[in-house]
């Protein structure tokens, strides 16, 4: 039998009889240098979505007067709505072509809307729209998540695999925690800031990060056409020559091994993963406007704060991704994701009203003028450049619910960005080891779009019950969907073991 060419076999771990072939020491760095490169671009298609999140309400606010916050939650649901739409056209391309172009062609994109949204100020009427189509085109950008994920379970061998897969979902989480931190920095521009008169672009706290998030991804497809090389392995690590047209269907894997599967322990993971995604896309969306209407912040000191708490909750979370790791090999990983989902459940259960103090009332769009002539002190002069701030008078329940005390929205946020984090490292660490050796493509993909769904979702129907019914009755059904979420844990809790383990090949 003729020994196999050095391009042909790449070890796992180089030892004594490999240590002296360059190359195949080479093609082991260079594979890992580019998996390293896909946690880039899931950490930046992460920022992509974060970055502006906490001044997306303002900059709405300011530059369409007819913009309300049910309007908001559409604007932040467009990201995933595009990313959605994305998802199985770049995957589909990244399986008949070298997967550079769907990357390179998909960050481009979002390099381009990042840079639409900051002239989003500029016509004359509709912004607001135009702010919406920007975010879907960031999100349509952000469809590489597909190619990313099954670019790195093409890249590692069966015990790689659940650590790579383990290090890109702490990377994702980190992005989507640390956006609004880079957000928190870039307020002291202001709201005014500086105009360049020769490409009219304004430089302000709202169109700055954006254009930092395309400076990004510039570097980002630099990084990929620089560093990104094709690679694939086998179960044991060894290297196997790529063809990207052949579909993840004809791969050889028995029958047995197919319908080996656990497809209920598959669904629930995919269950879980939707309520934690969409219960954190809630946070963030409603994290703004909560603050905005509960301690009457203007759109500047909100921005500020919001950043800054998410910073320090970024700086936790880094924590809980070491802690994680370490309690999962001692305790196992379904305790940790029950932990997690308990921890948000305290952390919006923290959030409730109660008490018989009651939110600052803004009164500046109330239209009656009988009622202005009973509170002339209470309304701004008509030409008055103070931004008016509290609770807006038309949501009715700003009159009836207790206002929530700033130290339950600190300790929620605490709760909520350690609870957060966990769960998201395990349910991807957790859905890998129960997929075992068959190729995880498609059911990554099913993965990303019950993701996506969440974050569309999310949005939308915490915008619309926020604004018409209040704090009190969003985040009861929250910690109604949390404690859904712990019951249907506990319920499949002797599914959700490693295949591996299912088939008594290792003990647990």
């Amino acid at each position: 039998m003729s020994q196999p060419e050095p391009d042909d076999i790449t070890p796992l771990l180089r030892d004594e009889a490999s240590s002296s072939d360059d190359s195949q020491g080479e093609d082991y760095r260079s594979r890992w240098r580019s998996i390293r490169v896909m946690y880039f671009t899931m950490f930046l298609s992460s920022v992509g979505f974060t970055i502006v999140i906490t001044s997306l309400w303002p900059y709405l606010q300011k530059t369409d007067d007819s913009t309300n916050a049910s309007f908001l939650g559409w604007v932040v649901a467009a990201y995933s709505i595009g990313q959605m739409v994305a998802s199985p056209i770049f995957g589909w391309w990244s399986n008949h072509r070298p997967r550079r172009e769907p990357l390179v062609c998909s960050i481009f994109i979002n390099l381009a809307a990042n840079i639409y949204y900051a002239y989003a100020y500029l016509p004359k009427t509709n912004n607001k729209y135009h702010i919406l189509m920007s975010r879907v085109f960031v999100g349509f950008g952000a469809g590489n998540v597909a190619v990313v994920r099954s670019y790195v379970a093409g890249a590692t061998s069966l015990n790689e695999r659940t650590g790579a897969m383990a290090n890109m979902s702490a990377c994702q989480a980190l992005g989507f925690i640390l956006g609004p931190a880079l957000q928190a920095c870039l307020s002291f521009i202001g709201e005014q800031g500086v105009t360049l008169d020769l490409i009219a672009l304004k430089l302000n706290m709202y169109t700055t990060p954006a254009l930092l998030a395309a400076v990004f991804g510039l570097i980002n497809i630099l990084l990929v056409v620089i560093v990104l090389r094709e690679h694939h392995v086998d179960e044991d690590g060894r290297h196997i020559q790529s063809i990207n047209y052949t579909s993840e269907e004809r791969v050889d894997i028995s029958e047995e091994t197919v319908e080996s599967i656990d497809q209920v322990a598959v669904m629930t993971s995919n269950i879980l993963f939707f309520i934690v995604m969409f219960i954190f896309a809630i946070f963030e969306t409603i994290t703004t406007p909560l603050s905005m209407d509960m301690f009457a912040w203007t759109r500047k000191e909100a921005v500020l704060y919001n950043g800054i708490i998410l910073c320090c909750i970024g700086f936790v979370s880094i924590l809980v991704f070491l802690v994680v790791k370490v309690a999962s090999l001692r305790f196992g990983d379904r305790p940790v994701l029950l932990i997690g989902l308990i921890i948000i459940f305290c952390g919006f259960f923290i959030l409730l009203p109660w008490g018989n103090h009651y939110p600052k009332i803004q009164w500046a769009d109330v239209k009656n003028n009988s009622f202005v002539t009973q509170m002339p002190d209470l309304m701004p002069a008509p030409n008055s450049t103070v931004e008016p701030t509290g609770c807006p008078i038309e949501q009715t329940w700003c009159q009836y619910t207790p206002a929530i005390h700033i130290a339950q929205f600190f300790s929620a946020d605490f709760l909520i960005g350690v609870g957060y984090p966990a769960c998201n490292v395990m349910s991807y660490t957790l859905y890998s080891k129960i997929l075992g050796p068959k190729p995880q493509g498609v059911y990554m993909g099913w993965l990303t779009a019950s993701g996506s769904g969440a974050r569309t979702l999310g949005p939308v129907f915490v915008s619309h019950v926020y604004t018409h019914l209040g704090p009190r009755w969003t985040f009861s059904l929250i910690c109604g969907m949390v404690a859904g979420a712990i019951i249907l844990l506990s319920s499949a809790y002797h599914r959700l073991i490693a295949f591996s383990v299912r088939h008594g090949r290792i003990v647990e």
